[in-house]
């Protein structure tokens, strides 16, 4: 059976200074060469925000983090179809992050995130100034993709935002798979990207699965990051997992949440 498969997370880059893979040299990559190099996998679209090298640096003013956000509206005119752009907010920056959701919003973007705390000088998703912007997404029916750190601020996170729909990146090993887990129990609109470490340890996606059924799961790989082609073949080639829950899994889920 041919998947059609929406790589929910990545980070696109338009420039080099954009490209946040370790070992760009080896890759042969450019903004051109991600299409290409997507496409060659079975990726028919991605979707995430674009993280410069400069804002991991300095630890940006907020202009910093909207040329990132500009970025991906002109990734999005280059590619079309092909790039469902995510964009960054900051807890330091109330209104100009509220306005940020506002302006997307108007451009037809319903997705912040990945959001990556430690690359731009914060770190509690328990704070009340980002409780503030979350309340703004949610009024404009945004999806909130986060990087999962910080395993009691982000259940104070969830907890205070029943309505928001969440997507939290990385399953983790055994013990944070387990708080994962436990909040998909308390909230249905959690879900789990599968990109980062997880999903190589055996079994790990079936019993996921069985918990809470193929509709809670994303696919994701945090390219340019990681590899993409790892990220595929785990879904794909594990025998444990039903064709009807790889389609899932590797769009339709991702399609449902983001009314493609």
């Amino acid at each position: 059976m041919d998947f059609e498969i929406i790589d929910f997370h990545t980070h696109p880059f338009l420039t080099p200074d954009e490209n946040i893979c370790s070992h760009k040299e080896y890759c042969d990559m450019s903004a051109e060469h991600t299409k290409r190099d997507m496409e060659a996998l079975g990726i028919s679209r991605i979707a995430g925000s674009v993280i410069s090298n400069k804002s991991r640096a300095d630890f940006p003013a907020w202009e910093t983090l909207k040329e990132d956000n500009d970025t991906a509206l002109k990734l999005r005119d280059l590619y079309g179809d092909f790039y469902i752009p995510g964009f960054h907010v900051h807890p330091s920056y109330i209104n100009e992050s509220c306005a940020e959701i506002e302006r997307m919003a108007d451009k037809g973007v319903k997705l912040i995130g990945e959001i990556v705390p430690y690359c731009h000088g914060w770190r509690d998703y328990s704070c009340k100034e980002l409780d503030t912007i979350l309340d703004c997404a949610e009024a404009h029916n945004m999806i909130f993709s986060f990087h999962s750190m910080g395993e009691d601020e982000m259940d104070a996170m969830v907890e205070k935002h029943p309505h928001m729909t969440f997507v939290a990146a990385h399953p983790g090993e055994f013990n944070e798979f387990t708080r994962h887990m436990e909040r998909m129990k308390k909230s249905e609109n959690y879900y789990l990207d599968l990109s980062g470490y997880g999903i190589f340890r055996h079994g790990m996606l079936r019993h996921a699965i069985d918990c809470f059924g193929a509709e809670r799961f994303l696919f994701g790989s945090d390219y340019p990051t990681c590899n993409p082609a790892m990220y595929v073949g785990g879904v794909l080639l594990d025998w444990t997992i039903k064709d009807s829950e790889k389609e899932l899994i590797f769009s339709g889920n991702t399609k449902r949440l983001l009314a493609l």
